[in-house]
């Protein structure tokens, strides 16, 4: 998303901008202290490695046998020659001192782009009252544990909370008891469990318009890390039951059931559906994915959102709001109130492109990043797998995706760290315009 339009800028954005133009000036300079020659050629070296890694892991995954040895052993070769290269031609100084700079150069430019944003987060919409009758529902599995270890149960009916605690041998739906804790008058519902049990009840809360309390307690925590909770500490979670307070945010629905983080299509639904994931991730990944990958197993998808249509996409993610970068893994979401969805679409065939992907990132022809108020995914499948906030599902196609905005209430203390800010995209002229006080037009899409 872009900087929204200031002729002003911050004056703490300023400093950072003329340091990432200094040290990218300097990074320049460092290539050229040896020559023209030795600058372009470390420079040459340097993409040509990147490149040949990511040739590498694209055949390590893609690929059984002898050509997956091929792909390791150039990817993890691919570094180590570029190091003895650059030591025998005496030019490892000068690529590590301008690996060093660019860097930096990068770390000062985002710390200016983000400083000249606006206060872009979720606002609370109200004070809330604390709840009279609130119910949490609780695994005491979820997270290794974090349930018992942090006492939860203890804490929650020292504050008035009735704690349902699930079965960890039995199959619970969830959504039903959910239900029947609104029919037996709770004002409050909550979770602490994964992201995945988080997104039933939120379901039910919002269809009886009750305020939801999330409690950190699942393995990686997305929806309470995006609402700015604290994932170390899961308890704290509970102080919104005595002083918190209400944000509005969206829900996501793909075939008419609700999520909270994303909804995955082909390549990694493809892989969660198979009972031996569960057990052995990595390993079960790594044999799927070359049949997955080259068209011998799964289907490829088409997606057409408001304004787009992707086809051939070996995998698609459906997100609830955008992800602040296309690795949803590793990326927040600052906003869950934006009232669109977020799509990242792949496509990669061979190893040029997985090449291409590596070096160009989110510019690449095949990676796709947009946005939409509804997404409909179809394949010449009856049938598609989709994981559901890491749950395995199959629903049929075409597969409507849409967004609910403002559909849940959600109940957070007052006192909490608050959302991160989304990293901003990497855009030199802004940087620039940042470092010499010059006014440009940013458009917010």
């Amino acid at each position: 998303m872009a900087l929204p339009h200031t002729s002003d800028p911050p004056r703490r954005a300023r400093p950072w901008a003329l340091l990432a133009v200094v040290c990218a000036v300097l990074a320049a300079l460092t290539l050229l202290a040896d020559g023209v020659v030795g600058g372009l050629f470390v420079l040459v070296v340097g993409i040509a490695g990147a490149a040949l890694t990511a040739m590498g892991t694209w055949w390590v995954v893609s690929h059984r046998g002898a050509v997956r040895l091929v792909g390791a052993l150039l990817m993890l070769g691919a570094p180590v020659a570029i190091l003895l290269i650059f030591a025998r031609a005496d030019l490892w100084p000068t690529a590590l001192l301008a690996i060093a700079l660019w860097a930096a150069a990068v770390a000062c430019a985002r710390t200016a782009l983000r400083a000249a944003r606006r206060p872009d987060g979720m606002r609370a919409a109200v004070r809330a009252d604390a709840p009279r009758s609130p119910v949490l529902i609780m695994n005491p599995k979820s997270g290794g544990g974090k349930v018992g270890r942090f006492g939860l149960v203890e804490k929650s009916e020292a504050l008035g909370a009735r704690v349902l605690l699930l079965d960890p041998e039995v199959v619970t739906d969830v959504a039903a008891l959910a239900r029947q804790a609104v029919a037996d008058g709770a004002d409050l519902l909550g979770v602490a469990g994964g992201d995945g049990t988080q997104a039933r009840v939120a379901e039910v809360a919002a269809e009886y318009d009750l305020p939801f309390l999330v409690i950190s307690a699942g393995t990686r925590n997305h929806f309470a890390m995006d609402l700015g909770l604290d994932r170390e500490d899961p308890a704290r979670c509970l102080d919104a039951l005595v002083d918190g307070e209400e944000l509005r945010v969206d829900l996501g629905v793909v075939g008419g059931q609700c999520f909270v983080n994303t909804a995955s299509f082909g390549v990694y639904a493809e892989i969660v559906q198979r009972p031996e994931y569960r057990d052995a991730k990595a390993d079960s990944a790594l044999a799927a994915l070359p049949d997955l990958l080259m068209g011998y197993a799964g289907t490829t998808l088409d997606a057409a959102t408001d304004e787009n249509r992707l086809e051939g996409q070996q995998a698609l993610l459906v997100s609830n709001n955008p992800y602040s970068s296309p690795e949803p893994m590793g990326a927040r979401r600052s906003r869950l109130d934006l009232g669109v969805l977020g799509v990242v679409g792949i496509r990669v065939n061979n190893a040029a492109q997985a090449a291409d992907v590596a070096l160009r990132g989110a510019k690449a022809a095949g990676l796709h990043l947009l946005t939409s108020r509804q997404v409909v995914v179809g394949s010449a499948a009856e049938r598609v797998a989709v994981a559901v906030d890491g749950e395995a599902l199959t629903m049929p196609t075409p597969v409507t995706c849409s967004i609910r905005p403002g559909a849940l209430r959600v109940l957070v203390p007052r006192g909490r760290t608050g959302a991160p800010p989304a990293a901003p995209p990497m855009q030199w002229s802004e940087v620039l315009a940042l470092a010499f006080d010059r006014p440009t037009r940013r458009n917010t899409p």
